[in-house]
């Protein structure tokens, strides 16, 4: 069983397409797999066109003991199943303000376990109490990295909260993966932040990356994917070769405890503010 989350601090960094293709290449291998959207805002559910659920059928059922998980009917989407977000999420997270409530999430996803070989979160482009549910409940995570200014720092940010997570909530967080997206070749920043991440952080940056695509932002009519509309494209291949790469991170542990391994030199690697250059 893998649980993943998806999550970076800062909007804007692919995450929630990486969600979308991640979760789609499981499915085409072979696996069950459940995607969980706890943003409030829902844009994974909105991108996928899926309607605004009742309470009882959305992510909001992992968070109130009157509401039975295993009742939740998944949307059936390309390779995947979906418990989508709702609106009341917001509302709802006024209510939630005890430090026990970042553990509803992986106390309740023990009913929905049995069906499913891979659970994912998609989560909100901030800190909150259900961004930390996912990390709490989850054993790895992946953050996208747009290698530009606040995508870096994004990461960074991301990078220490799960750390601390890992510290202090959940010791089962086993593997970090650092997946650079929307990367342009012909620039010369996001060849610069990647060297930046890559020096800094070693291992935890993946190789695959996935490069910009336009055959990802047109790829989700109707809750599809770019599997469905032609598995050749750059996009495809892309994220096809991310999965496979951290499907054998998972399996190996990548994780370390402690500081970060490098490869080469850190020390005279400059702040991301120093690097902010012109593409």
């Amino acid at each position: 069983m893998i649980v993943l989350s998806v999550c970076n601090h800062k909007g804007g960094t692919g995450k929630t397409t990486s969600v979308i293709h991640i979760a789609s290449a499981l499915g085409l291998s072979g696996r069950r797999v459940l995607v969980l959207d706890l943003d409030p805002q829902g844009f994974l559910s909105r991108t996928l066109d899926v309607d605004e659920p009742p309470p009882e059928e959305s992510v909001l059922a992992l968070f109130d003991p009157n509401l039975d998980p295993r009742r939740i009917q998944a949307r059936e989407l390309s390779g995947f199943d979906l418990i989508p977000s709702t609106s009341r999420l917001t509302k709802f997270m006024r209510s939630l303000n005890k430090p026990t409530d970042v553990l509803w999430v992986r106390e309740t996803i023990e009913a929905l376990k049995p069906n499913y070989d891979a659970i994912m979160f998609d989560t909100a482009a901030a800190v909150t109490v259900y961004s930390l549910n996912a990390l709490v409940a989850s054993q790895h995570v992946v953050i996208p990295v747009l290698p530009e200014y606040q995508g870096v720092v994004g990461a960074e940010q991301t990078f220490q909260t799960t750390s601390l997570v890992r510290d202090r909530l959940n010791p089962n967080l086993q593997t970090r993966s650092m997946l650079f997206t929307q990367v342009d070749a012909r620039k010369r920043i996001h060849q610069t932040y990647q060297q930046y991440i890559r020096r800094k952080y070693g291992n935890y940056a993946m190789e695959s990356v996935v490069r910009t695509s336009t055959s990802l932002a047109e790829a989700h009519d109707n809750g599809t994917t770019v599997f469905d509309h032609d598995p050749t494209t750059r996009g495809a291949r892309d994220y096809a070769n991310a999965t496979d790469e951290l499907l054998r991170r998972i399996e190996k542990g990548f994780d370390v405890p402690g500081p970060p391994e490098t490869s080469g030199d850190a020390t005279d690697v400059p702040e991301p503010s120093e690097l902010k250059v012109s593409s």
